[in-house]
């Protein structure tokens, strides 16, 4: 509809300004497009004022109320670009024209809006006046929807903060006014919250029975994804009762869900909650795995299963490497034990003769030559098999896994895990060939290679377009947050100067760091393909440090600030909410003091 409209538009038969205010306004509020939104919401603003200037005042009421639009319409597209600071900014200078023609739908409006914005940023207290300003004036007038809608909202705030009473009272009411109107979608959005704050308060039968039935609704409506994130929030709620069966039933259910629908995002998130619970029990591997197909739905399926293609013809490469270097011991030992029977039959023999004592030394000088010639090529393999083997772990495990046929896994109290990620990786991944894809990827990660190197940082993995490496194991150092963070700069750095060069051939990616400190357990996964890995919360909350990251910047943890706070210059962000964590503080490193 929008693009038929800005079609219309573009012609340009206007019969007077407010018919184009009119079509501008009708643009701005049919796209779904933010940055189209964001474009025809400004030229509502900047034609209202040409208008303004003019300095009619009889059509002073009009006006106001297609600039009060316009910054609405501006707020909405900034919200969904995720710009909070900048739509509250628009709400607040279109609530101004609401108040000034005094219409109350648009008041409430402007209230609802600015209170949505601010339930984002977790400032609930705002959040919670401004809904309450919406409310009070809704139930003055008849717009029972608008009036609805308000009362979920601010119900679901009081739920984020933990007073479940009131979060029972706004939503039961909602819920009651949506089926009074007949509203099935807004029905089941009222049961499934009303189903999680039953759950919340242990009334277990009341809480599943209320999110069935927001099921059953949204099945009919095919809305799935909010199924989904329903029964990956059940999965919480009956982790922290300790019910581990039931929870990852529960998220089982979500992953099961998301993949029928191709729900991509709630696949990587059911997948990072599967992960968790199995992490929670300790058991490693079957949470690795999940883990890893968290990362895949990140990005493009198609070109990640290139890239992991390659990675698996290097492994195998390198395991047939190793098997060669088995071999060729056998082959050692088989050679020294013909070598010793030979030294036998010559002491045996030295007594019938002196002719035969020649003959016999000059085999005997013979095959010593060859065992010492095949002895140096063996020798030669086995350095090429121990430096494949170091590529793919540490020296000290390497030398651990020869010496005893497996690795025992260590924990580490204090490590400095850091991830990268490349920003729109499937937009590039997409519109390039996949051969062009692994050849970007592997000039960027060669690059982290080296840098790693240098600081002493030992790389665990790659998955995709995300790079993970590590400070402060094999080995303990008391430095490691500080070499990380270094490492982490100069990565920026250089994919900063990338982008300047003028390489058509190559592409250029914009990258997010993310830092976190802590304890891990590290150790050696498969027994045919061996991957060294690392687990633990420390691991997840990196993760999150590098999601919750902005393009060209560093993220880190409260935890890496206080390690490092004397040694770089470091913003702070704020406590900023992470799914399943809380409230979590992070900072933005800028540089060295």
């Amino acid at each position: 509809m929008a693009d038929s409209l800005i079609q219309i538009y573009n012609i340009g038969n206007f019969n007077g300004q407010n018919e184009e205010l009119e079509l501008l306004q009708d643009i701005a509020q049919n796209t779904n497009n933010p940055n189209i939104k964001l474009e025809f919401s400004e030229l509502i603003i900047e034609r209202t004022r040409s208008e303004q200037s003019l300095g009619n005042a009889s059509n002073d009421s009009i006006l106001k109320g297609f600039l009060f639009t316009g910054y609405l319409q501006k707020g909405n597209a900034y919200a969904s670009l995720g710009n909070n600071s900048l739509a509250l900014e628009s709400y607040l200078k279109g609530l101004k024209y609401a108040l000034e023609i005094d219409k109350k739908v648009n008041v409430a409006g402007s209230f609802i809006a600015i209170a949505d914005t601010y339930a984002s940023l977790e400032n609930y207290e705002n959040s919670k006046s401004y809904y309450n300003k919406a409310i009070n004036i809704l139930r003055t007038i008849d717009n029972p929807t608008n009036l609805a809608s308000a009362l979920l909202n601010v119900g679901d705030v009081f739920f984020n903060e933990g007073q479940l009473d009131s979060a029972s009272v706004y939503t039961k009411e909602a819920e009651i006014i949506f089926e009074n109107i007949n509203s099935k979608i807004g029905q089941a959005y009222a049961m499934g919250n009303m189903g999680m704050i039953y759950a919340e308060q242990g009334k277990d039968i009341e809480a599943e029975q209320n999110i069935t039935e927001a099921i059953e609704i949204l099945e009919q409506l095919e809305d799935y994804y909010p199924i989904s994130v329903y029964l990956t929030y059940m999965s919480d709620i009956y982790l922290k009762k300790n019910d581990w069966n039931a929870a990852v039933q529960y998220a089982k259910k979500s992953l099961e869900l998301a993949r029928k629908y191709g729900l991509k995002d709630q696949i990587s998130d059911a997948n990072l909650k599967l992960s968790e619970l199995y992490e929670h029990v300790e058991n490693y591997k079957i949470s690795n795995a999940y883990y890893k197909d968290h990362i895949k739905y990140r990005d493009s399926v198609l070109n990640i299963k290139n890239i992991e293609a390659m990675a698996d013809l290097r492994t195998d490469y390198e395991v047939a490497q190793k098997q060669t270097e088995v071999d060729l011991l056998e082959t050692k030992t088989q050679l020294q034990s013909l070598q010793s029977k030979k030294q036998r039959n010559f002491l045996y023999a030295s007594g019938i003769g002196l002719l035969l004592s020649f003959l016999l030394a000059m085999a005997w000088f013979r095959r010593y030559r060859y065992i010492k010639k095949t002895n140096l090529i063996i020798e030669e393999e086995r350095k090429k098999s121990d430096q494949l083997l170091l590529n793919i772990l540490p020296e000290e495990t390497a030398l651990e896994l020869k010496r005893n046929g497996k690795v025992k896994a260590k924990k580490f109290s204090s490590v400095s895990v850091l991830f990268t990620d490349f920003k729109e990786f499937t937009q590039f991944a997409d519109n390039l060939p996949p051969e062009k894809v692994v050849e970007s990827v592997g000039y960027y990660f060669s690059k982290f290679d080296e840098i790693i190197e240098k600081h002493g940082l030992e790389k665990i993995k790659t998955i995709g377009d995300a790079y993970m490496c590590a400070g402060g194991l094999p080995y303990p150092s008391e430095d490691h947050a500080l070499k990380t963070v270094k490492a982490a700069l100069e990565i920026v750095e250089f994919v900063e100067e990338n982008k300047l060069r003028n390489d058509s051939d190559q592409a250029h990616f914009d990258v997010r760091v993310g830092i976190n400190s802590g304890p891990v357990v590290a150790g050696v996964v498969g027994n045919k393909k061996f991957a060294y890995d690392i687990w633990g919360d420390t691991v997840n909350i990196a993760a999150r440090m590098e999601s919750y990251s902005e393009v060209g910047k560093i993220n880190i943890s409260q935890q890496t600030y206080a390690v490092i706070k004397d040694d770089f210059i470091c913003e702070f962000r704020g406590e900023i909410s992470v799914k399943n964590k809380g409230l979590m503080g992070m900072y933005f490193v800028k540089n060295k003091v």
